[in-house]
């Protein structure tokens, strides 16, 4: 994703738990992370964490700053998450991909058609109001 990113002008900056073996990236626990950063963060956090990572980031940035994650698609699902997440916070933007995506499992396709939908959730600091559903 990196990659594909500075391909497109972006000034990146990447971290990770642990060393994936990709050139400048800063190995940290994002989770514990708490100093502002001035920028917007993409990422595809571990699902399990899903929760944790968008409220750290959405702590992190300033507002007007992007948070924008690949999920999956059923991460709108749940009471909890609702509770937690999308009743303070609702994403602006919710881009649903029409079609199956292969993942990649570092770095490298796992061979396996995909069965599930994702999206990419894009949150803007501050933002109120309802969230568009955007098909890509």
């Amino acid at each position: 994703m990196a990659e594909r990113l500075k391909q497109y002008g972006f000034n990146v900056k990447c971290s990770d738990l642990i060393d994936r073996g990709y050139l400048n990236t800063e190995i940290k626990d994002f989770l514990k992370v708490s100093e502002m950063f001035n920028g917007d963060i993409i990422t595809n956090p571990p699902y399990k964490y899903t929760t944790e990572f968008i409220l750290n980031a959405l702590s992190i940035v300033p507002n007007g700053n992007k948070v924008a994650m690949f999920l999956k698609l059923q991460t709108l699902e749940g009471a909890k998450r609702y509770e937690q997440i999308y009743s303070k916070h609702p994403p602006k933007t919710v881009y649903v991909f029409t079609k199956r995506i292969k993942c990649f499992f570092n770095g490298i396709p796992d061979g396996k058609s995909s069965a599930i939908a994702y999206a990419w959730f894009v949150w803007q600091k501050g933002f109120k109001g309802n969230p568009t559903i955007e098909f890509i």
